[in-house]
C-alpha cells in the first residue's frame, strides 16, 4: 500500500481514486464494512482504493485531550492494507487542518490530491471546520456518495469508544466480535534483561506502537511476524504486567513479553503483532525463579490446550 504522509509530496494516480475519510481506530466490522465497500465500487470503476485518515487522534486538537487509542497509525496502516486499500493518505491534524473549511479540504485533499473521483463514508464520517464536510457536501459538489449503515453487534452499535470500554475490562470476546478479529497489539521486539532465557523461557519485549492493551495478566496469545510475508500465527503466551518477581522497582508503565512455543529464532527488530486469545491468570509475585518456572511450565501447558482448540 503507498501511504504518503506530506500531502505535498502526493502524486495523484491517473485513474482517480474512490475516498473514504476517518480516523478508523481500530478498524472494527464498522470500519470494515467501509472499506469493503470503498474496494468493491473501486473494482467496479477501475480507480484506486484510498483513505484518508489522521496520524494523531483530532479530538487531541479539537479538547486538548485524545482517547487511548486502539491501534497506533502502523498498526492502521497494516489493516487498511489487509482490507485491500492501495493508497492512503495520513494527515497531520493541527490547528491548520482544524481551521480548513469543509470545501477547501475537499478541493486540497481529496479532488486535487488523490483524484477522488467517488465516496464512500460511513454513516457518522464528518470532516472539515465544524465538521461540514459529509455526504451532503459532497453531493453538492457533483460526487458520487455511497454512505455504510451503521453495524450492530448484539444490539449495540459498534465503536471504537465501546470496543476501548471491553479492552480495559478485560472482556476479550466482546471485543473481539466488534473488533472481527481477536484484540491485538503491535510492536517492535526490543532487548531487555534476557530473564526469561535464564529459566527456560526467553521472551520478546515489545515496544508498543499504541497505548491501549488488556489489563494486567498472563494470556494464551498467537503471534504474526509482520516481517515475514505469509508467516502463520505462532502459539505464545503473553505476559503484560509489572514484573513483580524479578523487579525490585515497579516500572512506570506495564511491560508485554511474548514467549513463543517451540521457537528458538531471534526476534529482535521484527515487528510482532500479538493477538490475545484468553486469559490464564493474574500476575503473580513468586518467591523465587524456580516457583516462576513451574508456573510458566503450566501456563504453558494450558495455553497449548486452548490454543490447539481454538
Amino acid at each position: 500500500m503507498l501511504t504518503v504522509f506530506d500531502p505535498r509530496r502526493l502524486t495523484p494516480d491517473t485513474r482517480g481514486a474512490v475516498a473514504s475519510i476517518g480516523v478508523f481506530d481500530g478498524v472494527h466490522i464498522g470500519h470494515q464494512a467501509t472499506l469493503a465497500a470503498n474496494v468493491r465500487r473501486s473494482r467496479e470503476l477501475g480507480l484506486v482504493p484510498s483513505v484518508v485518515t489522521f496520524r494523531r487522534h483530532p479530538k487531541r486538537v479539537l479538547l486538548g485531550r485524545a482517547p487511548r487509542t486502539l491501534t497506533s497509525l502502523e498498526h492502521r496502516l497494516e489493516l487498511f492494507a489487509r482490507a485491500g486499500i492501495e493508497q492512503c493518505l495520513a494527515l497531520e491534524f493541527d490547528e491548520a487542518l482544524r481551521e480548513m473549511p469543509a470545501e477547501e479540504f475537499t478541493r486540497i485533499h481529496l479532488i486535487e490530491g488523490l483524484r477522488a473521483r467517488e465516496f464512500v463514508l460511513g454513516f457518522d464520517s464528518k470532516f472539515g471546520l465544524d465538521r461540514r464536510g459529509g455526504p451532503e457536501l459532497l453531493r453538492a459538489l457533483g460526487y458520487p456518495v455511497h454512505v455504510v449503515d451503521e453495524v450492530r453487534v448484539a444490539g449495540r452499535a459498534v465503536s471504537s469508544t465501546v470496543i476501548r470500554e471491553a479492552v480495559e475490562l478485560g472482556d476479550l470476546t466482546a471485543a473481539a466480535a466488534m473488533l472481527g478479529r481477536p484484540v491485538s497489539v503491535l510492536g517492535r521486539v526490543i532487548h531487555g534483561d534476557a530473564r526469561g532465557r535464564t529459566i527456560g523461557f526467553p521472551t520478546a519485549n515489545l515496544d508498543l506502537h499504541h497505548e491501549l492493551h488488556p489489563p494486567i495478566g498472563v494470556y494464551a496469545c498467537r503471534v504474526w511476524r509482520l516481517d515475514r510475508a505469509g508467516a502463520n500465527g505462532l502459539a505464545a503466551v503473553a505476559n503484560i504486567g509489572l514484573r513483580p518477581t524479578v523487579q525490585r522497582d515497579a516500572p512506570a508503565l506495564p511491560t508485554v513479553e511474548v514467549h513463543v512455543l517451540d521457537f528458538d529464532a531471534d526476534l529482535y527488530g521484527e515487528r510482532l503483532e500479538v493477538a490475545f486469545v484468553a486469559r490464564l491468570r493474574n500476575e503473580m509475585r513468586f518467591d523465587g525463579l524456580d516457583a516462576l518456572r513451574a508456573q510458566v511450565e503450566r501456563d504453558v501447558a494450558i495455553a497449548r490446550t486452548l490454543l490447539a482448540s481454538s
